[in-house]
């Protein structure tokens, strides 16, 4: 068999990602680089540096990074320490430890991992809340192995290693009337980002010689904290797709199933996102925003019917 091309557009983790496993596999790979804003500050659990070394079959990637061995709440109730395990990284630091080899060439595929998406997709977006990030300067007292997580009134904050995100009312009036997060704040400066924090999905999520991944088709509230390994899973699959519809698999089937299982991912991520609005505040906001996340798991149930077509053996799809 003649391997075909790929054209990937963006050059974040999933699109790396794929290019990495269908480089592997040997299909020549483009990249369509696209000039955005680099995330400050990732925050990988054991799992997603685990699931992410095995794809890149690096063990070495996350070396030297800066260790979180504690997570420290404030959420509706007293403030709880729990063990955490997790490494920091900015997205600029991640990405270069990635690497990224492009070899240019007529592609059969498109991969779209950043806009623009094709003319007929939709956006489904579960939830009217924002976010801003900022760089603070942290007290001297304040531990550098820790993180921190309050909620409030009408929003949350979080911090983590001298960058804070604000979610919901401005930040100013978040940390006036902070109990936890603000007392680790020696001065802050101003928003260097605001973005939209609710979960959304495009539809469709594939269509004739292309196929959507990575923040491109999907995107989660950073509470959860797993939209990375989010964008790992995803690419691995349609990697799998794209190769398994070049042997000869039936193209419909495959991105059915394709979009099945990210629309089943979407639904856990809501309902956790449900769970921890649901017991952040009594407020008018966290009901409006808890609503919201009612909202769109009624909306992927009305797109699943609880059947999967094909099943994941190792990085390749195999029918059921």
């Amino acid at each position: 068999m003649t391997l075909n091309s790929v054209r990937i557009r963006g050059d974040g983790v999933a699109a790396r990602c794929c290019g990495h496993l269908l480089g592997r596999a040997g299909y020549r790979v483009s990249f369509e680089s696209r000039d955005r804003p680099r995330v400050p500050l990732i925050m990988l659990s054991d799992a997603a540096q685990n699931l992410i070394r095995d794809i890149f079959e690096r063990h070495d990637l996350f070396r030297d990074l800066p260790v979180i061995r504690k997570r420290i709440v404030q959420w509706g109730s007293e403030p709880v320490e729990l063990d955490h395990a997790a490494v920091v990284v900015s997205e600029e630091q991640l990405l270069d430890r990635l690497g990224m080899v492009s070899c240019e060439g007529q592609a059969e595929w498109t991969i779209c991992a950043a806009p623009p998406l094709p003319a007929q997709t939709v956006e489904h977006r579960f939830g009217s809340r924002m976010a801003s990030a900022m760089k603070v300067e942290m007290k001297s007292t304040a531990r550098t192995d820790a993180c921190w997580v309050e909620s409030l009134e009408d929003g949350w904050l979080f911090l983590n290693s001298g960058w804070l995100i604000a979610v919901g009312a401005r930040p100013e009036e978040l940390l006036r009337r902070s109990e936890l997060v603000g007392e680790q704040i020696d001065s802050c400066g101003d928003a260097v980002a605001r973005f939209a924090a609710s979960p959304r999905m495009i539809t469709p999520l594939g269509g004739d010689g292309w196929i959507a991944c990575g923040s491109a088709a999907m995107g989660f509230d950073p509470l959860c904290g797993d939209g990375t390994a989010h964008a790992v899973r995803e690419a691995i699959l349609a990697s799998a797709v794209i190769r398994a519809a070049d042997l000869g698999g039936d193209v419909d089937s495959l991105l059915s199933h394709y979009e099945a299982r990210l629309t089943a991912g979407f639904e856990r991520h809501l309902a956790q996102c449900r769970e921890f609005y649901f017991s952040g505040g009594s407020g008018e906001w966290w009901k409006r925003e808890t609503e919201a996340c009612v909202e769109g798991i009624r909306w992927c149930g009305s797109r699943m019917d609880g059947t999967f077509r094909y099943r994941l053996e190792g990085l390749e799809l195999k029918r059921v």
